[in-house]
């Protein structure tokens, strides 16, 4: 059996134990406690509320920079374009000129807004080198037609307006970016070709000269007298003011065909006048061989029958 001074002794050296334990936990979340304290002081609070206030009102200031730079840099660009023209320059290095300096305007814009709001220009230089090696390893197919444009600029085988025909396209030429000429069809459809392309290819350009030759074939039959097809189509051809004096018009019998007399007609008109002129003398050949009794051929089969 235990005594009971003994059973004293073991009690009181629990309860000192249990003690030391209570003690020694209070010790160890002291510091848990203050730390919590300190990151939800009242002065951290306000530190957070300042830091916020100050990031609101730069992210504001850098819109309203980003805005009053784009509408800058629109203004610059209209005068820089108006400076050209009036120094007689090609209508392709112009806008070819104005994308390279929108994309530097741009650039230098992003830079101020990155300072603004608190990126090291340093860092932000390095952000944009980064992201250009990228994107140029991403698109070095983009390259070629960079070059392309710069070619264009240089060698100028057409200017804006020009009529021209490329990769089966043709249009007006609207347009000449860093990477793409714009051109505009007759029924008013935008396609964009790629100046790599261009410069590497054939264009043919029907603007570059200011004459050109425009071209019939007449079929007319067998029993019509040549001589005065010929008259009647000379009369026509020197009735209309458009059609140039020098190189004289050319009018032969070009070719025998099975069921026509093909006569090929050639006149020079100036080259904004092709079309009209071209579409006019059809109508005006019909209408004059009417009168006159020139009849126009038709597909025809003889039949001999045998007895």
């Amino acid at each position: 059996m235990i005594s009971i001074p003994l059973l004293a002794d073991m009690l009181s050296a629990d309860s000192t134990a249990t003690s030391g334990v209570t003690t020694a936990l209070a010790t160890a979340t002291q510091p848990l406690e203050l730390d919590v304290n300190k990151w939800f002081s009242r002065e951290m609070m306000n530190d957070w509320l300042n830091s916020g206030i100050n990031f609101g009102i730069r992210v504001v200031l850098a819109i309203l920079l980003f805005l009053i730079g784009r509408w800058v840099i629109r203004r610059l660009l209209r005068i820089f374009e108006r400076i050209l023209k009036r120094r007689d320059i090609d209508g392709v290095a112009v806008t070819l000129l104005g994308s390279v300096l929108t994309a530097l305007l741009y650039i230098a814009l992003f830079l101020t807004l990155g300072g603004v709001l608190g990126v090291k220009s340093v860092s932000f230089a390095a952000v944009l080198a980064s992201m250009g090696l990228a994107v140029g390893m991403a698109l070095s197919g983009q390259l070629q037609n960079l070059a392309g444009g710069v070619i264009i600029m240089v060698t100028k085988p057409f200017s804006i307006g020009d009529y021209i025909l490329a990769q089966t396209a043709e249009g007006s030429v609207r347009a000449v970016s860093l990477f793409y000429t714009e051109i505009l069809t007759p029924d008013n459809k935008r396609i964009f070709i790629p100046n790599g392309v261009l410069s590497s290819g054939v264009v043919v350009n029907y603007s570059h000269e200011e004459t050109r030759r425009i071209e019939w074939t007449i079929g007319i039959e067998y029993d019509e007298d040549f001589a005065r097809v010929r008259s009647a189509i000379e009369s026509l051809l020197e009735s209309d003011e458009r059609v140039l004096k020098t190189p004289e018009p050319t009018i032969v019998l070009h070719n025998l065909n099975s069921s026509s007399v093909d006569v090929l007609v050639r006149a020079w008109v100036r080259s904004e006048d092709l079309w009209p002129v071209f579409w006019d003398f059809n109508r005006r050949v019909y209408e004059d061989f009417n009168k006159r009794g020139i009849s126009f051929p038709f597909p025809q089969l003889t039949v001999h029958q045998g007895k």
